[in-house]
């Protein structure tokens, strides 16, 4: 329906309703984080890296909501993750918010808005990673299983692009002295 390949709009339960939800909320962290780095960070690699993630996920934000409002639902529905039950026996509970691979918890980002200088901008690149392997995981499985192409097309997008600045970040982390954090 309008324009996005399908006759049938997607159900609540869908992956394609649930992958624009919960991503929409998983890029809202990282836009909130890459925020305080293009703020706060003096390391200029770090603050147009921020930049990048910040307008790039805002507008991937943009267009979820988007499909969820052309599709007539809501844009939460207050369960996050059941589009991913089943998903191969990945365990989405040790994934920080309790819900969302790679989330970064409240004590993080208490502990992110504290930091300063180096500490900041390594703490900055930790979360990030961590942040970015658990979006990767949630668009590589909507680009398996959702069934509107602009979904699928989109997702693929996240993962691939998401892959690529973790190796970025860290190879950012490891020039400023820091290791990443478990993967989520």
């Amino acid at each position: 329906i309008l324009g996005l390949g399908g006759t049938e709009n997607p159900t609540v339960e869908s992956v394609d309703a649930g992958f624009s939800r919960d991503m929409s909320t998983h890029h809202r962290q990282a836009v909130l984080m890459a925020g305080l780095a293009r703020d706060r960070s003096t390391d200029p690699e770090i603050a147009l890296i921020a930049y990048d993630i910040e307008s790039t996920q805002l507008n991937q934000v943009g267009r979820m909501q988007g499909w969820l409002s052309l599709w007539d639902l809501a844009q939460s529905t207050g369960e996050q993750m059941a589009w991913m039950e089943g998903s191969g026996g990945m365990d989405m509970s040790g994934s920080g918010s309790g819900s969302m691979p790679g989330m970064a918890t409240a004590d993080d980002l208490d502990e992110l808005r504290a930091a300063l200088g180096t500490d900041f901008d390594v703490l900055f690149l930790q979360l990030m990673i961590r942040h970015h392997q658990g979006g990767a995981e949630m668009a590589t499985y909507a680009a398996e299983h959702a069934e509107v192409a602009s979904v699928r097309t989109l997702a693929r997008s996240i993962a691939d692009s998401q892959a690529a600045e973790v190796d970025t970040l860290t190879n950012m982390l490891t020039a400023r002295g820091g290791i990443p954090l478990p993967a989520p």
